[in-house]
């Protein structure tokens, strides 16, 4: 059977970078394995292939011959030849940051990132704010100068590795290098645990962090203190601390956006009257002119009073939402007026109650429309 092109067998171009080998090689050794596929023949012989176009494929000289010469270039130099050696290598090379496995050796670990979940008012996001906040962090142990053994001496090599920080576990052709169990990675144990650290060579405590918040924070954004995660390990950088912002809810004001949303009641008379309100804003009170026949739900803005975006672009408005409060507990001299002053409105019809006279006969004709 004639052999299929490499390239086609990966599913690549001609130009696939050392990245796009793995990440192909990756993809398809984990669909066509034998372990995933028991008994079945053709999963076998394609796995193989595969194995095969990746093993030239990424070596650079075998690479050059199949690109010049094709399959001829590369027959006589180990390449093209199903179950040829140092498969375990290559699959622990690709797989190998799967399981956890690190090459060369036990290097240095960046500290982890923290994250601290910030509740701030509605005014100090819209404005921006300075705040301080304080945050678990870890110290050197004085007691074990950092070393974590009693005294201050170095810890011990790992028995298990060796010092060399990883370990390979053999299972059937798999070579699948990892950390080491032992050590964690490390190359060294601690035997004699310092008493005022447990051994860790740090002892837990707090910090406090000036924050810089900028003015048109939203929930959901971060702020990134770099450097002020937890430190790292064998000399490696510390992570970052991630200040996550959450705005409280406002007794009057909802965001959308760059814009301010309030609800404002209105009574009776003013809506039908007209009449001018002082609404509340962030930054100060504003005057609102209500014109005459105002209906409950009409939208008012006022530019300018809303949210200047963090990420930038014009400062948003306020929306004011006026809702018409129907009078409640009324008197007997009260009911009366209203009720003279409903028998005036119901005479002029259409000319004081456009609204329901529209859906009145609306009304009216779906009615008439109804066949029973």
């Amino acid at each position: 059977m004639a052999k299929r092109d490499y390239y086609e067998v990966l599913g690549l171009q001609k130009n696939a970078s050392e990245a796009d080998l793995k990440k192909a090689y990756r993809r398809l050794a984990m669909k066509y394995h034998p372990d995933r596929n028991p008994g079945d023949a053709e999963a076998e012989i394609q796995f193989k292939e595969i194995k095969t176009a990746y093993e030239v494929l990424t070596d650079p000289q075998k690479r050059a011959a199949y690109d010049q010469f094709g399959h001829a270039g590369v027959d006589g130099m180990g390449g093209g030849q199903p179950g040829a050696g140092g498969f375990s290598d290559i699959f622990s090379d690709v797989f190998g940051d799967i399981f956890g496995g690190r090459r060369g050796g036990p290097g240095v670990y960046r500290g982890a990132d923290l994250r601290y979940n910030l509740e701030l008012s509605l005014e100090d996001a819209v404005n921006g704010t300075e705040t301080t906040i304080r945050v678990p962090t870890w110290h050197v142990c004085e007691a074990c100068d950092g070393k974590g053994q009693k005294g201050g001496r170095a810890p011990e090599t790992c028995p298990t590795c060796h010092g060399h920080g990883d370990v390979r576990v053999q299972q059937g052709f798999f070579s699948i290098q990892q950390s080491c169990p032992r050590c964690g990675g490390t190359g060294s144990v601690v035997t004699d645990p310092c008493d005022s650290c447990g051994g860790q060579g740090k002892i837990k405590d707090t910090k406090d962090l000036s924050v810089r918040i900028p003015a048109g924070v939203d929930t959901g954004d971060r702020i990134r203190l770099s450097g002020e995660g937890e430190p790292g390990e064998r000399g490696g950088p510390p992570g970052d601390l991630y200040v996550q912002i959450m705005v409280r809810e406002h007794p009057i004001f909802v965001r959308d956006g760059e814009h301010l949303r309030c609800q404002v009641p209105i009574s009776y008379v003013t809506a039908a009257l007209g009449g001018e309100l002082e609404v509340p804003t962030l930054s100060g009170r504003v005057a609102l002119r209500v014109p005459e026949g105002t209906q409950s739900g009409k939208v008012f803005r006022v530019r300018g009073k809303g949210v200047k975006p963090v990420r930038g672009g014009p400062q948003g408005d306020l929306l004011c939402r006026v809702v018409v409060e129907t009078p409640v507990n009324l008197t007997r001299e009260q009911r009366e007026l209203l009720e003279k002053l409903g028998e005036t409105l119901d005479d002029g019809g259409e000319r004081h109650n456009p609204q329901t006279t529209s859906w009145l006969d609306k009304a009216r004709r779906f009615f008439e429309d109804l066949k029973f």
